[in-house]
């Protein structure tokens, strides 16, 4: 698998050209794709459009950024100009959006390729890529299971090299979690680090874009990129972006990682148990201190983010009426109109979802369901506030089994379960990440370390993690 450097650097000295490249990338994808479905649309001609325009720069000499030349895969829940943007829904079939993201934008001014958009679960509510309106993603490790969700396209293109990294959303896990299942590095930023201009909403409290990557290095140089405020978005910070590679090779020596004691009990495989505590153990050996903490209000963490969230889609869903875009399905009168758009629109799991939450925010039930569990978010954040002063990085399994079979997890409750190591640093609005750390001796899948650190601390995190794929390869 080529990195960005490999990619950027080769371009740049004309060792290949961007459009080699791009082809490169849309040979695997016409070979793989068919049995992966990762991409739910590819752009063809503006991809090979912009590998002749980097061309044309190296000829010139100029330089066109820090990815230049790098093709990049972007969910489909990140509106595109010109390009077909579902969100995985059938309600949003067809359209085409007329503005980018702030993160499309990014990436194409530091000189990526975007090559199209992949699948996710409708309205990246899910935790397995199998509740999209166009079918199932498929793990491209084993093809017969899930590679996550909701953002299992985007891991399943970087884990196939269907694109040298990609864009993903998470609300709740959906970056970590299938990061881990497919065995790539993935990365949930703090909140407001990245904008969310252009991201079509789940629950706004709760969204955020970040990267996957096949190694901690390219993870750092797409968050660079990516990164940053834009006012367009209300809740973005106005922080200086770091330089994200520096401080890399560091190491950990010194830095205290937390092991918290809720993270390790029942419902963990004990294969994914032994991987994590060896990772841990291996940050150890490298000079790394180990401590003890508890976050006591974990076991809220499944509840409380199962009324915030469907409450706050309940809300942000209410736009797709038939009116003003996407799917419209007529009926004799304006409410008739409203109710066959949304009920042939929408999937199952995303009308659950709407139901809940319209349940939460009705009158008499506001305070007992939603604003409990905003109390309830509260005493999280107070709780990871308290164990970051006993630690710089805590250290955690990210999904507590590999894949599941595809069709294993129907039951909504038990894949909700999936994500129970996950949500609560979005409750927290903290950084976390998932790195590979093993895999099971029983079927040779993929495990996943999650590392999670206070506000802006991502530096730390990408170093711990650094430190970790070192010593991975050094044991090879």
């Amino acid at each position: 698998m080529r990195t960005i450097t490999e990619i950027r650097d080769g371009v740049r000295a004309r060792t290949f050209s961007a459009s080699e490249i791009a082809q490169e990338y849309l040979n695997r994808i016409d070979e793989k794709n068919g049995e992966l479905n990762a991409f739910l649309d590819i752009d063809r001609i503006g991809l090979k459009r912009a590998a002749r325009s980097i061309d044309s720069a190296v000829m010139s000499r100029r330089d066109l950024g820090p990815l230049m030349g790098v093709p990049v895969a972007i969910k489909d829940n990140m509106v595109t100009r010109g390009l077909t943007t579902t969100a995985g829904s059938h309600i949003l079939k067809n359209f085409v959006p007329v503005y980018d993201a702030h993160v499309v934008e990014r990436l194409q001014a530091a000189g990526a390729l975007i090559i199209g958009k992949t699948n996710l679960d409708e309205f990246a509510m899910g935790s397995s890529t199998e509740n999209s309106a166009y079918g199932p993603t498929r793990n491209p490790i084993d093809p017969t299971r899930i590679p996550g969700g909701s953002s299992g396209g985007s891991a399943a293109a970087v884990g196939a090299d269907l694109a040298c990294v990609s864009l993903g959303s998470d609300t709740g896990g959906s970056i970590r979690q299938p990061a881990a299942l497919c065995g790539v590095v993935g990365m949930k930023p703090t909140y407001g680090r990245v904008s969310r201009y252009g991201l079509i909403a789940f629950a706004s409290s709760l969204d955020q874009i970040g990267p996957f990557a096949n190694n901690v290095t390219d993870l750092a140089l797409t968050l660079g990129v990516i990164a940053g405020h834009d006012p367009r978005d209300s809740t973005s910070l106005n922080e200086d972006v770091p330089d994200y590679t520096a401080g890399l090779e560091d190491g950990v020596k010194g830095l205290r990682i937390g092991v918290p004691t809720e993270y390790f009990g029942e419902g963990l495989d004990d294969d994914v148990e032994k991987s994590v505590r060896a990772a841990i153990a291996g940050l150890e050996r490298q000079g790394a201190e180990i401590v003890e903490v508890s976050l006591p209000d974990t076991q809220s963490c499944l509840a409380s983010y199962y009324v915030i969230a469907p409450a706050e889609a309940s809300s942000n869903l209410a736009r797709y009426d038939g009116v003003r875009y996407g799917v419209r399905v007529h009926a004799p009168n304006l409410l008739g109109t409203y109710k066959a758009t949304r009920g042939s629109g929408f999937g199952r799991e995303v009308k659950r979802r709407i139901m809940v939450g319209t349940y939460a925010l009705s009158a008499g039930y506001y305070d007992a369901y939603y604003g409990t569990a905003q109390r309830v978010r509260a005493l999280i954040r107070s709780g990871f506030a308290k164990a970051f002063e006993q630690c710089d990085v805590i250290a955690t399994p990210t999904s507590p089994t590999t894949a599941p079979r595809l069709g294993e997890k129907a039951d909504p409750l038990s894949m909700y379960l999936m994500d129970v190591y996950t949500i609560s640093a979005n409750l927290a609005g903290i950084p976390a990440l998932s790195i590979p750390c093993g895999k099971s001796p029983d079927n040779g899948l993929p495990i996943g370390l999650q590392l999670l650190g206070p506000a802006g601390g991502e530096q730390t995190l990408l170093r711990a993690a650094f430190a970790h794929e070192s010593a991975g390869v050094a044991d090879e």
